[in-house]
């Protein structure tokens, strides 16, 4: 009996994956994984009961915590950004493959399955993992190039219920740190999407009154909220609830896959915006000029990968050792004030900063000024040289 385990969502895709596996595959017995990562707990339930229909067997493994600690705290201490926005859904695809696969070898399934298209990013996320092992690798919407409508029409003749319509055909993606909305119209860069998409966050416009906040970090960690430790998970949920309420965190972008294909993406993130707004002020005030200038290559390059799903790559490991030398001395407190859309710093301190009072202030004496002059006669000696020449 081919055995398969089918990385599953409980949405369109993935549940079409079910019967297209049996039907042009022959896998006889699939075992569908639901890996909660932070979605919401009703997506998780749902996802329970559709595969208990459609399904011979399910796992739900609560990964929320672990998604938090070796994923989302890593992508805070890296700055974690890809073309201008927050990593969200690539960051949480390796941790569902790694799940999936030890589903597979207790169960010692013969093939590994995901509801991925052959045109975004998510196949090489999910395959990075899976293709280390021994198994066959499934991946019907690809192999069989199929398309949202004729998916929504396949649905309906075989009773599987989907909520993605063909006047509303959008696909959802949700994690702890991060919601995607793409299909459909979103697609067209000149479309302007309809408010009832976004979940998390209210319209700007309609925000209330500023509020300030204050961040607290712990070796490049957060670890409180005004005042009041929380762990990564309440925090980070509160900080949702807390920037979602003020409108911020909404990202509407043109992408540029990994595959070369632009695409148009609309993104929620409001405790990741508000997260990282804090992050970067606050190592401005302790690192060295140096240490920012090198990080901020490794931060990219380490953000390039994560976008990839390349997180078993030797260089991987090697950025988060140097990423983590430098967060040692990242403690202290951020205030940030939340305001119609716009998550903006208004005060930072650490035990730890590169900043005197005293050495700055135009009214201290503390250092001679006279002292600059000598800097000053070799600045932009070379270049005056060349006035010379030329």
């Amino acid at each position: 009996m081919k055995k398969v385990v089918l990385a599953y969502s409980g949405g369109l895709d993935t549940s079409v994956c079910i019967p297209l596996l049996k039907e042009h595959y022959g896998c006889e017995y699939v075992i569908t994984v639901t890996v909660d990562v932070g979605q919401p707990g009703k997506e998780v339930r749902q996802a329970e009961e559709k595969a208990a229909r459609i399904s011979d067997k399910h796992y739900t493994i609560d990964a929320r915590d672990e998604f938090v600690r070796d994923y989302v705290f890593p992508l805070i201490k890296a700055n974690g950004s890809y073309e201008g926005y927050v990593l969200g859904t690539s960051i949480a695809r390796p941790l569902i493959a790694k799940k999936s696969v030890e589903v597979a070898q207790k169960e010692k399934a013969h093939a590994l399955a995901h509801g991925c298209t052959g045109k975004g990013n998510d196949q090489l996320r999910f395959e990075a993992v899976f293709r280390n092992t021994a198994l066959e690798v499934i991946a019907p919407m690809r192999d069989m190039n199929l398309t949202r409508d004729w998916e929504m029409e396949y649905a309906k003749k075989h009773g599987i219920p989907v909520a993605a319509t063909k006047s509303k055909p959008w696909s959802v993606d949700e994690n702890i740190w991060s919601r995607s909305i793409e299909g459909g119209r979103l697609e067209e860069p000149d479309f302007i999407p309809p408010e009832e998409i976004f979940e998390w966050t209210v319209s700007p416009e309609n925000a209330p009154d500023a509020e300030v906040i204050n961040i607290g970090f712990e070796r490049g960690v957060p670890v409180s909220l005004n005042g009041r430790t929380l762990d990564g998970v309440s925090l980070i949920s509160e900080l949702n609830r807390l920037g979602g309420s003020h409108g911020v965190g909404r990202t509407d972008m043109i992408e540029d896959r990994v595959l070369g294909l632009k695409a148009r993406e609309n993104y929620e993130h409001p405790a990741a915006t508000i997260l990282l707004t804090a992050h970067r002020d606050l190592e401005k005030l302790v690192l060295t000029r140096d240490e920012l200038r090198f990080k901020s290559i490794v931060d990219e390059t380490w953000s390039e990968l994560a976008y990839k799903g390349l997180v078993d790559e030797p260089l991987y490991s090697d950025l988060n050792a140097f990423i983590d030398k430098t967060q040692e001395r990242l403690s202290g407190n951020v205030k940030i004030r939340l305001y119609k859309g716009s998550a903006k710093v208004v005060a930072r301190e650490s035990p730890f900063a590169l900043y005197s009072a005293d050495l700055s202030s135009f009214d201290s004496k503390t250092i001679d000024q006279k002292d600059a002059e000598g800097y000053c006669k070799y600045h932009g000696f070379q270049a005056r040289m060349f006035k010379k020449i030329c």
